[in-house]
């Protein structure tokens, strides 16, 4: 997790139909932050996160 500030974290056994990590997400996008999903796998948890100086390039492991 690199560069990536973590803003919360959801289990990922949420209610089926619930995607709370994705409109945790959303509701930040709008607010202007650049906020992405990510899962970790060792957790079994969702992370929204955004990524600090805007190194919007991709860093493909998460």
């Amino acid at each position: 997790m690199n560069g990536r500030t973590v803003l919360e974290r959801f289990p990922a056994g949420g209610p089926r139909g619930s995607w709370p990590a994705e409109e945790f997400a959303q509701a930040r996008r709008l607010e202007g932050l650049p906020a992405e999903v990510v899962m970790d796998l060792a957790t079994d948890m969702f992370l929204v996160v955004v990524r600090r100086g805007g190194d919007a390039a991709g860093d493909a492991a998460a």
